[in-house]
């Protein structure tokens, strides 16, 4: 007897926002080389196309997070989505002396308004699904308070208590998860670097890998792997989870 294959995802659809670049782009990879067909959905429509032309069994899909007509005209052409990535987002550093209202506004906009706006039009095909799931990306920044992250904590605790909400209302119809990464080693961090640290990266890079208890920053194929588990069907009882990777952050 043929033994079964974990973790595949053969014959579903996926549709990662944010999905050109850093974990996006990770995720897309692990899980279309799982089965998926893999929708890149990505501000940067040029990056997605090239990441497209790269994997095998995914599109491009331009689209702003942030415009529901954008979203809206994105969808229109597919008729099945069985698994949402809400992966799109940004950053922002300072306390809340060093963040005006235009600076928590944009971080809210892209990382808590987005996560509404594409949920909200895709639920409609989700739900005609057989086994639909979401796997939003939180952060521990959602879970713990960190030091001048204060738009950043407020949107992911945002993103933490709308997962919550949804694994609430659609028990048994629908799975919903929190992926809450520590820090990644993505071009994410890299701008971070280069705009806040441009004269002393290498001496902040080893303060963010001494942030992680573990020593090192995490990869972004890591917290793709943990995407893939959370969207297969041996997670299928893994419903309203905040799931913590992080190097060991919130343990202490």
């Amino acid at each position: 007897m043929a033994r079964h294959s974990p973790f595949r995802l053969d014959g579903k659809t996926a549709l990662v926002t944010g999905g050109a670049s850093g974990i996006g782009e990770q995720t897309v990879r692990a899980l279309a080389g799982s089965g998926a067909r893999v929708l890149i959905g990505d501000l940067d429509g040029d990056a997605a196309r090239t990441l497209a032309g790269e994997v095998a069994g995914t599109d491009a899909l331009p689209m702003d997070v942030t415009d529901p007509a954008s979203v809206k005209a994105a969808l229109e052409a597919h008729h099945d989505l069985d698994i949402l990535v809400n992966n799109a987002g940004i950053g922002h550093v300072g306390d809340i002396e060093e963040c005006n209202l235009d600076d928590l506004r944009a971080v809210m906009r892209v990382n808590v308004e987005g996560v509404f706006i594409v949920t909200n039009a895709a639920m409609p095909l989700l739900l005609r699904t057989a086994q639909p799931c979401i796997v939003n990306i939180g952060s521990v920044a959602g879970l713990v308070g960190v030091k001048r992250r204060f738009a950043y904590c407020a949107s992911k605790g945002a993103v933490v208590s709308m997962t919550r909400s949804l694994a609430a209302d659609y028990a048994g119809r629908l799975r919903v998860n929190c992926v809450c990464p520590g820090t990644v080693d993505t071009p994410f961090v890299e701008a971070y670097l280069e705009k806040y640290h441009k004269h002393e990266k290498a001496e902040v890079r080893k303060q963010l890998d001494a942030r992680q208890p573990v020593g090192r920053l995490g990869r972004p194929e890591e917290i793709a792997h943990l995407v893939l588990y959370l969207c297969s069907d041996e997670a299928e009882f893994v419903h309203g989870s905040m799931m913590a990777i992080d190097g060991g952050w919130t343990a202490l």
